[in-house]
């Protein structure tokens, strides 16, 4: 049974009915089984469609430092047409779209916070690569990459991997987001993105860590204990667009050792927003691509769940304090 969209007609939100991804592996923590996503192991995967390799190493050898390759269990399929059905309650569409894999290092044991600077650097690269491969298909209208770090942020295998889903919709995220920097815009003639960094860099009360080009913090109304955003302090609305990944790397690597630290677990997710394809120039000049890192610290319980809101037993200008006094930096 191949997999469907289907849309809520209150919310607007879509779901993906996936009954294929029940059967993806789970890795037990006594492993007796090799790795797929080892080095050496390409022949237990899908044939690869992005490598990042030593010169000279064929595909789906060993030689790599970043491979991607499709889903085994995918959410969505590629291989199938694209339709969509409505009536006045109900729209169903298709499961068509992409589900990638990027694994993240030929070594099993390493976590991304323990990647090495130049990795990081190939691995958003393989990013940048697989928004950009899908950006002119006409029937897909967003790219998302994520990760699930750890068993309570949903992740099923133990290798360093993320992963690339790009939607013939739009995410409702990202519309109430592309939504709420318009009407910013459109009152102000600013990006609201834009308007934020300089807030919080004057305030620095919830500042984790910044360099040339980057700036992680904890947000205003952060959800979870150690929540942290990191954009870009030049205006860019796609990720695509991005080419400072050294000095990226180097943020996203000290806050994510910093929250494995404060939070006394590697478990975490981390989304990758970005502008839609076909981006339209308002929002070009309103958004800003940005990470959202979000540890798994506490599962979202009935109140949560019933209302939307979000309970944070932490302030986020202590959280903010505690990411820097784990990093050695101290107060500001």
């Amino acid at each position: 049974m191949t997999s469907e969209w289907r849309r809520d007609f209150l919310t607007g939100r879509w779901a993906i009915i996936a009954p294929e991804r029940a059967n993806r592996p789970y890795e037990l923590e006594e492993e007796t089984l090799a790795c797929p996503f080892c080095e050496g192991m390409e022949s237990q995967t899908p044939a690869e469609v992005y490598s990042i390799r030593r010169d000279g190493t064929p595909p789906n050898q060993p030689g790599w430092f970043v491979r991607v390759f499709p889903n085994k269990y995918p959410a969505l399929r590629r291989d199938i047409s694209f339709w969509d059905v409505r009536d006045e309650l109900y729209r169903v569409a298709s499961g068509f779209g992409v589900h990638e894999v990027i694994v993240e290092t030929p070594y099993h044991a390493l976590d991304f916070s323990e990647l090495p600077r130049e990795q990081v650097v190939r691995v958003l690269t393989a990013y940048r690569e697989r928004l950009c491969f899908f950006e002119r298909e006409k029937d897909l209208q967003y790219g998302l990459i994520f990760k699930n770090q750890g068993i309570e942020a949903g992740a099923s295998m133990r290798h360093a991997h993320s992963q690339f889903i790009a939607t013939p919709f739009i995410p409702q995220v990202i519309l109430e987001e592309l939504e709420g920097a318009m009407n910013f815009y459109r009152k102000r003639k600013e990006c609201p993105f834009c308007t934020l960094l300089t807030k919080e860099l004057e305030k620095a009360v919830r500042l984790v860590v910044e360099n040339d080009h980057f700036v992680a913090f904890v947000p205003y109304a952060a959800r979870f204990p150690f929540e942290v955003m990191l954009l870009p302090t030049h205006h860019a609305a796609s990720f695509q667009e991005e080419t400072h990944f050294e000095d990226l790397a180097f943020v996203l690597g000290q806050v994510l050792r910093g929250v494995r630290e404060c939070s006394g677990m590697s478990s975490f997710n981390f989304v990758l927003h970005t502008a839609p394809y076909h981006i339209t120039n308002e929002v070009e000049k309103s958004y800003h691509w940005h990470f959202e890192i979000l540890p798994a610290f506490l599962r979202a319980a009935g109140f949560e769940w019933g209302s939307g809101f979000s309970i944070n037993v932490m302030r986020p200008e202590e959280a903010a304090q505690r990411l820097r006094l784990c990093l050695g930096l101290g107060g500001r």
